[in-house]
């Protein structure tokens, strides 16, 4: 997402190259959004925007520009001293924004081995407790549930060839199950729920952790194929959709090029300096951008195509009585309070692994709770524009 001119004395600073601008970003009717497009000029120097004068201030420019678009691109001619130079930004506009909310599950495949293991025990998908709380959750809160899913639940020599059609394994020791034993029983009921429930790929498996952090285009390929491709098979295309999470949102551009050219359009990320003072969940984006993403709802890479959603509140990492105050300081900010995205892993809902944490589902609670009292609708990224269904 660089620019050469971000080498020069003359660049655009704000709005930034892919930013997704709303009303909280300019003065926006019913069909155009003013934005004030600022940035930095030799003094002395002529700048126009879109071909309109900008005034100059010493070292700096300013103009206002009317975006009627999706997507649009702004472009300033500097005039300096007998040279000519442009900088040109893409932005979207996501127009008539309005607080919007999506929750996602990430790590999921336990309650898939459950399944699969003992289909006879479950006539009906919400005969599970797992989908059944989540069943609630849609019923009392609206909520749009995406599970994110793994292909196996264990460390393997290597990775399944790639087919369509992998053929099941034999029956074997409960750990050594995959996607390929889930039977299809279900699929109705699956496609039958798809307006507030679906499913996408996450990862080959849980460990190592950040699998696709050096991956080839042909790695997350294969691994991406091998679970949509099952996805398919046992519950049908109306659960996918445009939008997943790579398991810890770490991938070079190539394997994201790889994603996008299997129709994924949005990722999403946790772009804050969680570790050592250091973002490893932010993808291939330079620092810099995880940094502005990090104060933004959402941020696109042209040169990808993908759109980039913040991740706002990681529910299972808060405490019962910080998930409320979190979500308030989230939406405080207009810039990262219009698109909510909550975030929880599976892991921590199961009592016969470590990471079970009793009161997660009071905590899941507070949350859908809070969005609900304070006007967010639930929504699929993948649907419209971000959740959006306005055209433009």
């Amino acid at each position: 997402m660089a620019r050469d001119s971000e080498r020069s004395h003359f660049r655009i600073t704000s709005p930034w190259h892919g930013d997704v601008l709303n009303l909280h970003d300019g003065r926006e009717t019913t069909d155009s959004l003013v934005v004030n497009v600022s940035g930095a000029a030799p003094k002395g120097a002529a700048v126009t925007v879109n071909g309109t004068a900008a005034e100059i201030r010493g070292g700096s420019f300013q103009c206002p520009v009317t975006i009627r678009r999706r997507r649009t691109e702004i472009s300033a001619v500097c005039r300096a001293e007998g040279a000519e130079h442009t900088d040109t930004i893409t932005v979207l506009w996501d127009k008539a924004s309005r607080p919007r909310y999506r929750l996602s599950v990430d790590d999921n495949i336990q309650f898939l081995k459950d399944l699969g293991t003992t289909p006879d025990d479950y006539p009906s998908l919400f005969d599970h407790w797992y989908l059944s709380f989540w069943r609630q959750m849609h019923e009392e809160f609206g909520a749009k549930i995406h599970i994110n899913i793994y292909y196996q639940d264990e460390q393997r020599g290597q990775s399944p060839p790639r087919s369509s059609a992998v053929a099941a394994p034999p029956p074997g020791p409960s750990n050594d199950f995959t996607l390929a034993r889930l039977p299809a029983k279900w699929k109705g009921e699956w496609e039958a729920n798809a307006g507030w429930l679906r499913l996408s790929f996450h990862a080959l498996q849980d460990q190592p952790d950040r699998p696709y952090e050096k991956a080839t285009y042909d790695q997350i390929a294969h691994d991406f194929d091998l679970v949509t491709a099952e996805i398919d098979r046992f519950a049908g295309k109306a659960v996918m959709g445009p939008t997943t999470t790579v398991h810890w949102g770490s991938a070079p551009k190539d394997a994201c090029r790889a994603l996008h050219d299997r129709g994924i359009r949005v990722l999403i990320g946790i772009f804050r300096r969680e570790f050592d003072g250091k973002c490893i969940s932010g993808y291939y984006l330079p620092d810099d951008v995880k940094d502005h993403a990090d104060e933004r709802d959402a941020v696109y890479d042209p040169e990808t195509d993908l759109l980039f959603v913040t991740e706002d509140a990681t529910v299972n990492n808060l405490r019962v009585d910080e998930v409320v105050p979190w979500l308030e300081r989230q939406a405080g900010n207009p810039h990262t309070g219009q698109l909510m995205e909550l975030l929880i892993h599976e892991q921590y809902f199961r009592r016969d692994l470590p990471h079970f944490q009793p009161d997660v589902q009071e905590k899941v609670i507070r949350a859908l709770r809070w969005v609900t009292e304070h006007g967010y609708e639930p929504v699929f990224w993948g649907d419209g524009f971000l959740g959006n269904e306005a055209r433009v």
